[in-house]
């Protein structure tokens, strides 16, 4: 098997991580030429995209003076990263070996090599501990807001978040959307939001900050129902009625494959010097949230991507290590970008299409079809249905059309989404001859769908 190793091609520059730092220095080394393999990552450390794809409305990466979703924003990068040549393995790394040159990359399903590698895995939310979290994550509890916000448990119900800086106000303003009102359980006596931020969270009516508070209990029955919390400063207790509480209580960086191979500092993040991306390993370099533990912004994130890709550039070249490729045009073909997909009514339906959206499309295939069909409950501003949504499309395409799909917008058929008791998106539902086969929360592998799939074409 060793020997097998050996002969594997070694990549100019393997970048670990896909959120704007990845992809921004994909771009860069694309362009370079040196035709960079970026490993996405799929469960481990979030979701592919990093954190911008659990953000609503971002109003402060430039070029957007309207503000951008999240995870469009992150589908425009990838695009173009994509459009310069940047090859992807959609699966985690497993392990990274930096104890010999080449290094040595595996993920799930294969070993790779790598002259030059980019760090850009980011870091993940924080949980609390208290008690009774295991029992009620999914069922009242979760740390994205904006994944999640929306469904139909949710709606007119009083909620919570867990946090004071920016992420915690932005998820608060958020779900007073569907909340009939919102609390913000904050541990200090002020909030760490920038000033805009704080100031919108204060203003609104729908908001009841919770200062010097601390969260000890979570309490219900099948699902969460209350809340308990101490005042830090008189060790009082209370209780608060909530039905959904969302964590934003800061974040861990995602540097267990690098332990005891790369210097960190005592929280765990990469330690490079001021300004620089270079790592305590020549040839190994850092870019965003996994070696930023103060800004962490999307835009700095993307700014040390770059940094990343034309530092690795600039030490390939002077050691004899890259090699170009040849571009047969010079101007690649323009982005593939996601286009919105129509709501299927009366006029287009179409049964043999295998991917439709809306209840219409839904009724029809649900009663009339005699295929597997997958149904997909997503939200708008959902980062991981975004993830999900290309992988079942593929799975769909696969089947040369022996299953179909719907998607049903949990926000526009909030009754569709209550009788199926959605209680987070995404969430998919396998049915046959209308019989639910399989059910799945979240994001998983394709090879899970295809696998449940191909047991009822058989």
């Amino acid at each position: 098997m060793a020997a097998e190793y050996q002969e594997l091609k070694t990549e100019n520059l393997v970048i670990v991580g896909s959120g704007p730092a990845g992809y921004t220095a994909a771009i860069y080394a694309a362009r370079a030429n040196l035709q960079p393999l970026l490993i996405t990552g799929f469960q481990e450390g979030g979701i592919p995209g990093g954190q911008l794809m659990t953000t609503t409305f971002v109003e402060n990466f430039p070029g957007f003076p309207n503000g951008v979703q999240g995870p469009e924003l992150m589908d425009l990068i990838k695009a173009q990263s994509l459009r310069w040549g940047t090859k992807l393995i959609e699966e985690d790394a497993t392990s990274i070996d930096l104890s010999q040159r080449p290094f040595s990359i595996t993920t799930n399903s294969q070993k790779i090599k790598s002259n030059s590698l980019i760090i850009a895995t980011g870091a993940s939310a924080n949980r609390l501990g208290v008690k009774n979290e295991k029992l009620f994550w999914s069922r009242g509890i979760s740390a994205c807001a904006i994944c999640d916000g929306a469904t139909p448990q949710f709606r007119k119900e009083e909620l919570a978040v867990v946090g004071g800086g920016d992420s915690a106000c932005e998820e608060a303003e958020y779900l007073t959307k569907y909340g009939s009102h919102v609390h913000l359980l904050v541990r200090s006596s002020k909030l760490r939001a920038s000033a805009a931020m704080a100031d919108r969270v204060k203003a609104n009516s729908s908001i009841t900050i919770h200062w010097d508070t601390e969260l000890v209990e979570v309490l219900g029955d099948d699902w969460l129902q209350k809340l308990k919390v101490k005042q830090r400063k008189t060790n009082q207790e209370n209780e608060i009625v909530a039905k959904g509480l969302f964590y934003a209580i800061g974040h861990t960086p995602n540097t267990s494959l690098l332990i005891n191979q790369l210097d960190t500092d005592s929280k765990g993040y990469l330690i490079t010097k001021p300004g620089r991306p270079e790592t305590s390993l020549e040839g190994v370099y850092a870019a965003g949230d996994v070696a930023d533990s103060e800004w962490r912004q999307g835009i700095t994130a993307a700014g040390s991507g770059c940094k990343a890709a034309l530092a690795a550039e600039r030490w390939l070249t002077k050691n004899n290590l890259a090699s170009l490729i040849e571009r047969k045009d010079l101007e690649p073909s323009k982005a593939e970008t996601s286009k919105k997909l129509e709501t299927s009514n009366e006029e287009n339906f179409d049964p043999s299409k295998i991917w439709q959206k809306g209840s219409y499309a839904l009724r029809k295939l649900y009663h009339e079809s005699q295929k597997p069909l997958f149904v997909i409950y997503t939200s708008t501003s959902c980062g991981p249905c975004h993830i999900l949504k290309p992988q079942l499309n593929r799975v769909l395409k696969e089947s040369n059309g022996k299953a179909l799909g719907v998607e049903i917008d949990i926000e526009i058929d909030q009754e569709i989404a209550k009788q199926a008791e959605v209680s987070g998106t995404p969430t998919v539902h396998l049915f046959k001859n209308k019989e639910l086969r399989k059910q799945w929360k979240g994001v998983k592998s394709r090879t899970e769908y295809k696998t449940a799939l191909d047991q009822l074409i058989k």
